[in-house]
């Protein structure tokens, strides 16, 4: 994991070589912000199962898993908002057309879960145009 930029604790900009160990410090380091935050154990799960799904894909589906395919992740935590950009350097994807999981036809197939637990724990979640960027805003519950 190198660290690209660093202006507080509470905002970091980092490449992941591999979605492993390098991944687990920095998701350790974000939720440990959000939880001295106050954040409660509810919110903290959402972000770890958004953020682990959001870098996975860009591992799996958007670098292919190609050697040498990086995923560039950065957070910024600001009062009781939380906002996460991964980015994969894959060719990027349509996520409307990704089936809904939920749907009969669908139940047995293994994608489109990722993505839809990223849109239920999430505040929002965008894409960019090409599909290889994804914006995810948390905010605290009231």
């Amino acid at each position: 994991m190198a660290r690209d930029r660093a202006s507080s604790p509470d905002e970091r900009s980092l490449t992941l070589a591999d979605p492993n160990d390098a991944f687990r410090a920095a998701e350790a380091e974000l939720l440990a912000i959000v939880a001295q935050r106050g954040f409660s154990d509810e919110s903290v799960f959402a972000i770890r199962l958004a953020l682990e799904e959001a870098v996975v894909n860009g591992f799996k589906h958007g670098n292919a898993h190609r050697p040498g395919a990086t995923v560039q992740l950065s957070w910024a935590v600001k009062g009781d908002t939380v906002e996460i950009i991964v980015e994969d350097q894959g060719k990027g994807f349509d996520p409307a057309t990704v089936p809904d999981p939920r749907e009969p036809q669908n139940l047995e197939k293994p994608s489109g879960r990722g993505l839809m637990l990223m849109r239920a724990y999430m505040t929002r979640i965008e894409h960019n145009a090409k599909g290889n960027r994804v914006r995810m805003i948390y905010e605290k519950p009231c």
